[in-house]
């Protein structure tokens, strides 16, 4: 049920971002956004840790406080959201008079630009080989996000550091991924271009998940694990500011929904579970992290090939 609930919000936010910002600025916003995840890794450990020591208090166990007490902020900004967001800039009175109308003149611009291409149908969004494309180079990022998130914390611990030590260091991936990720993004809205940003970022995180897998010292496993965070989140505010430069309206939608549910949900089922199988055979993680770098390093390829194709034909169609 909570996997049901949860599915529409990335794809959802992404979509509403392309409502609201001009593609110029799309990848910077995306990046801010995303931050949430990396901060979340950060500030959420510690937090749940104090809610799992409630266990017992009113009868009840550590891990239902875990529950009620993280669900109670996100109901709250739920219904909050539900009042005070709006679909379109025209409709936010919380905006300047002249803010609003210069916001929605630049986007109706955009959108105008975009319709000049063939219009269809979402059906037709879902069999671009765009989207496809851009599935499988999501596919490779979400493998090693996923891989970092539940293998890092238990590869570092095999240089002997204590709990709270543990916490400290695998913090600091996270903080590189933050930095990093934002001034990625920035670049990437300077200079108008998105598919070197990921390919580039991609190779930057297979290359950091080989060093990770190679590091004899716990200092280079950190370096490798700060460079693959910070590839891996790099990579992902050009990549769904790609999207919608050749969709829009419900195609938009359907194309955004289906690059995350199938990239999500392929990174989420290898990464895992490839690294645990290759572990139980060799004893140790390199060669599941080798494995995850080949998968990062072909999403740098398919992103690459991507622009070289995108490159050639300026003149895309645009699906609406």
């Amino acid at each position: 049920m909570l996997g049901l609930a949860e599915a529409g919000f990335f794809p959802g936010i992404i979509l509403y971002l392309s409502y609201w910002f001009p593609a110029r600025h799309r990848a910077l916003v995306t990046a801010i956004f995303m931050t949430a995840a990396p901060l979340s890794n950060m500030i959420g450990s510690p937090i749940s840790g104090a809610i799992m020591g409630m266990d017992g208090v009113a009868q009840i166990h550590g891990w239902q406080w875990l529950f009620i007490l993280e669900a109670a902020p996100t109901i709250a900004l739920g219904v909050i959201a539900f009042f005070f967001l709006t679909d379109k800039p025209e409709d936010a009175r919380w905006l300047d008079t002249d803010e609003r109308e210069w916001l929605t003149l630049e986007m109706d611009r955009e959108r105008a630009a975009k319709s000049t291409g063939a219009a269809s149908s979402v059906w037709a969004a879902t069999k671009d080989p765009r989207v496809l494309a851009l599935a499988l180079v999501y596919a490779g990022t979400s493998t090693g996000l996923y891989a970092i998130g539940i293998w890092a914390p238990m590869i570092i611990s095999h240089f002997g550091f204590s709990y709270f030590e543990l916490g400290l260091v695998n913090a600091i991936p996270n903080v590189v991924a933050v930095v990093g990720m934002v001034l990625w993004a920035k670049n990437s809205d300077r200079t108008g271009e998105r598919r070197l940003h990921v390919s580039i970022a991609c190779l930057a995180a297979g290359a950091g998940m080989l060093l990770a897998g190679y590091a004899p010292s716990a200092l280079l496993l950190i370096v490798g694990l700060s460079v693959a965070n910070f590839g891996i989140n790099a990579a992902k505010p050009p990549l769904w500011s790609m999207p919608t430069q050749f969709l829009s309206g419900s195609a938009a939608a359907a194309g955004i929904a289906l690059i995350n549910a199938m990239g999500s949900l392929i990174g989420g089922t290898i990464g895992p579970m490839v690294i645990g199988k290759l572990r139980e055979i060799s004893g140790d993680y390199s060669f599941g992290l080798y494995f995850v770098s080949g998968t990062l390093i072909v999403s740098a390829v398919i992103s690459w090939m991507f622009g070289r194709r995108q490159t050639k034909s300026s003149a895309t169609p645009t699906v609406s």
